[in-house]
């Protein structure tokens, strides 16, 4: 016999989409929202408090857990996106199934500090080192989905096709280098055979991801795309992220790497570019005109100096935005948001491209639906109960008028302002603490150095 579990939560201030509303109790059962009352003024007998501002659990729809690791190395004098990778690469030779899961449980548990309820995670360590399988094919995707299970967060792991090293002409790829055999199934085929046998959990969801154009080759894009499409399943593509790409693309199929995708089928409403940086006139029209997301990485995309994209031209054309923290030179959705609004002024030098209220629906609800999570991402009747509350007593948010929350979370607070992170009804994060990892910090660090052994 199953039993409902009821819990009330009394909300100081909720953003409930377009203005901040004080003495808000919202009513959870089995991890649901069932009912959103407002103007109440104090906490009803026996709910559950949470002071500041609360909001939509945050969506972090682009991760690699295991970038997490290379914070502060690759800060270390200067270089390139390539230099970068390499870097990467000696990381990435290291992890087991072991190693990854206590590394990706406390990446998650961090998210969640940072008041993040469901990540993203474009997952291509998939075998040994020598690209030989595991016993279990998807044990290091397993391992992170039991990683967010223990974080207490959701996640869409996006299984991604990793085939070739470098477009070498319009039929093939290069073969993987010797850093990259574990990331390939070896086809397309064989990559659909794997992770048609991962299931989907109460917490977990199962997408698919290209990894780019110069890893997938053109003749092996469809089926990818097919194998989302067949399970109405989230797609999402690196796109545009370095101009190299858009020179090996035109020199091998003369178009762009979004009129390649455009060509193969995999532009569309549930695919989602990630990056789409250096892109061309005729790039935005189609992204836009097909309702293809862009989930933009700022802190990254200024990490690795990868530049400025035109996320203001994508979403006039029709592309939602989307926001992720990709390779976690810091986790602060709050940072992400704020910073695709302020490069975009430093870019155009004029203000005002982006309201609070857009930056957080791109943080929210339109993250959670670029992650095949339409129930989640709002404050409202039917939607899962996932809620993140920011303090509006902090040295970064005292002062301006609790109506103005929306803008004091976007401009001013950050991670840490975090006080509470609900995930499904539960309390995840109860007043700063995580609740399930006794000691992030800690466990990041034991599992950092484990990977420098």
């Amino acid at each position: 016999m199953r039993v409902t579990t009821r819990t009330t939560y009394w909300l100081e201030y909720a953003w409930l989409d377009t203005h901040v509303e004080p003495g808000v109790a919202v009513e959870v059962a089995d991890g649901r929202i069932t009912a959103v009352r407002t103007e109440v003024p104090a906490p009803p007998p026996g709910a559950e408090v949470l002071r500041g501002l609360t909001l939509p659990g945050l969506a972090n729809a682009h991760s690699h857990a295991f970038h997490r690791a290379l914070r502060g190395t690759v800060q270390v004098g200067s270089g390139t996106f390539w230099t970068w990778r390499e870097i990467m690469y000696s990381f990435a030779d290291r992890l087991t199934p072991e190693t990854y899961h206590a590394l990706a449980r406390a990446v998650y548990a961090e998210m969640a500090l940072a008041g993040v309820s469901c990540v993203g995670e474009f997952h291509y360590v998939h075998h040994t080192p020598d690209g030989t399988p595991y016993a279990d094919p998807n044990a290091m995707g397993e391992a992170l989905i039991a990683a967010a299970a223990d974080a207490g967060i959701r996640i869409t792991l996006l299984d991604t096709a990793y085939l070739s090293s470098a477009i070498s002409d319009k039929h093939g790829g290069e073969p993987p280098n010797a850093h990259q055999r574990r990331f390939s199934d070896g086809s397309a085929e064989a990559w659909a055979e794997r992770c048609s046998v991962l299931k989907e959990r109460d917490h977990a969801r199962i997408g698919a991801a290209i990894h780019s154009v110069r890893a997938v080759p053109a003749g092996q894009l469809a089926t990818v795309a097919r194998w989302a499409e067949q399970r109405r399943a989230p797609l999402h593509v690196h796109l545009s992220e370095q101009t190299a790409e858009n020179d090996a693309c035109r020199a091998a199929h003369g178009c762009t790497p979004t009129r390649l995708l455009a060509d193969h089928g995999v532009l569309g409403p549930r695919t989602t570019g990630v990056h789409n940086t250096h892109l061309t006139d005729e790039d935005i029209a189609l992204l836009g005109g097909s309702g293809t997301g862009t989930c933009m990485c700022p802190t990254t995309e200024r990490d690795l100096a990868d530049g400025i994209g035109p996320a203001v031209a994508l979403q006039r054309a029709g592309s939602p935005l989307s926001l992720g923290s990709d390779s976690h030179a810091v986790i602060d959705l709050l940072e992400e948001a704020r910073a695709m609004e302020l490069n975009e002024r430093l870019r155009t030098r004029a203000r005002g491209h982006w309201t609070a209220a857009a930056l957080l629906r791109a943080a929210s609800a339109d993250g959670h639906a670029a992650l095949g999570w339409d129930d989640a991402g709002a404050i409202g009747t039917g939607m899962l109960a996932d809620l993140t509350t920011i303090a509006l007593d902090s040295v970064r948010t005292a002062g301006p008028l609790p109506r103005l929350g929306a803008e004091t979370a976007v401009f001013a607070a950050t991670a840490a302002d975090v006080r509470h992170t609900v995930v499904g009804g539960r309390h995840v994060v109860r007043d700063g603490a995580h609740t399930l990892v006794p000691d992030v910090p800690q466990a990041l660090a034991r599992a950092v150095e484990a990977l420098r052994a």
